[in-house]
């Protein structure tokens, strides 16, 4: 898996809540640019997102279904019908204070095609755009989430 991370100025539980909140996927994610539906018990094991990825009027319908889910901790998800076939990506927080916590976004391509390509291509593709994820996911936790809280 091509993993990177950030260190966030949010506890896991601001972050987590923005993670929480499937309806905010399409605005950190890079690449999601509508939201469809959310199932109500996201991110429950089994939920699913419905949005879509790419530009208009080129986009996708796509799907991202929860593999794995511990509160303040762990989301595992499986996303399917982008354009490289299918991914597994794993967001993980460790705290680092009470208002810090850093978070790991690995992904690897899962599709039996894109399998095959070698984790260093892989990397040139996932790093910059992951990164830029994690900074949008930093600032819907920073000024959004907390914003609600206090």
């Amino acid at each position: 898996m091509v993993e990177v991370y950030r260190d966030i100025g949010a506890s896991v539980g601001e972050i987590f809540t923005a993670l929480a909140d499937g309806w905010t996927y399409a605005s950190w994610v890079v690449g999601a640019s509508h939201m469809r539906d959310v199932d109500p018990d996201w991110p429950q094991l089994g939920a699913r997102l419905h949005h879509r990825v790419g530009p208009w009027p080129i986009s996708l319908d796509d799907t991202t279904t929860v593999v794995a889910v511990e509160q303040d901790r762990l989301l595992e998800l499986d996303a399917h019908a982008w354009p490289a076939g299918a991914a597994r990506i794993r967001l993980t927080l460790k705290p680092l204070g009470l208002d810090r916590t850093r978070v790991r976004l690995a992904e690897a391509f899962s599709s039996p095609l894109a399998r095959h390509i070698p984790e260093r291509a892989q990397a040139v593709l996932l790093v910059p755009r992951n990164r830029e994820s994690l900074a949008r996911l930093d600032d819907l936790a920073v000024h959004r989430v907390r914003g609600r809280q206090r």
